[in-house]
């Protein structure tokens, strides 16, 4: 059973990274202030309607990833553990690259990924849901600022995974 669901969590990294990337490539084409335009676009439509459909994936994802005490690995800072992570930081100074396992510094990364995700999709979810009132205005911000930090983390996310890749065809 832990092997199927580890696959399901391959194809749901899978789902979230294509379903993200499309959602942030369109974005600067979508023309939503406090509700859907009068005359809404194809693109308009596709980012409610995938974006909404990412908001109960992103849960998921996420339950499947952090069960089994493995939200250590993610945010071991909560856990009070910064050993790992400081190593992994004073060995990228040194020019090693850090595992991607094991609580440190690139399992973190993918942590604040995680959390941005579901941040990005929870305040989308709330602008939809409160569209037409004066509070939608106050959710688009949060979402604004909630994906711009997602595309940070995500451009590191991805930078981290080619050292990796580099490092193992170095090896």
């Amino acid at each position: 059973m832990p092997g199927l669901l580890r696959r399901f969590a391959d194809w749901q990294h899978l789902i979230v990274a294509v379903l993200v990337s499309w959602l942030i490539v369109t974005s600067p084409w979508i023309a939503m202030l406090g509700r859907l335009p009068r005359e809404p676009g194809p693109l308009d439509y596709a980012h409610v309607g995938l974006g909404l459909g990412l908001l109960p994936l992103a849960v998921l994802y996420s339950i499947a990833c952090l069960r089994n005490g493995r939200w250590r690995l993610y945010f071991p800072w909560l856990a009070g553990e910064f050993g790992t992570m400081l190593a992994d930081v004073r060995g990228l100074l040194r020019g090693r690259v850090p595992s991607a396992e094991g609580g440190g510094l690139f399992a973190a990364l993918e942590g604040f990924v995680l959390f941005a995700l579901l941040a990005t999709a929870a305040t989308g979810g709330a602008w939809w849901w409160t569209a037409g009132t004066s509070e939608a205005l106050d959710w688009r911000s949060h979402h604004i600022v909630a994906a711009r930090m997602l595309i940070v983390l995500v451009v590191a996310h991805a930078a981290s995974v080619s050292l990796h890749v580099l490092e193992f065809v170095k090896d």
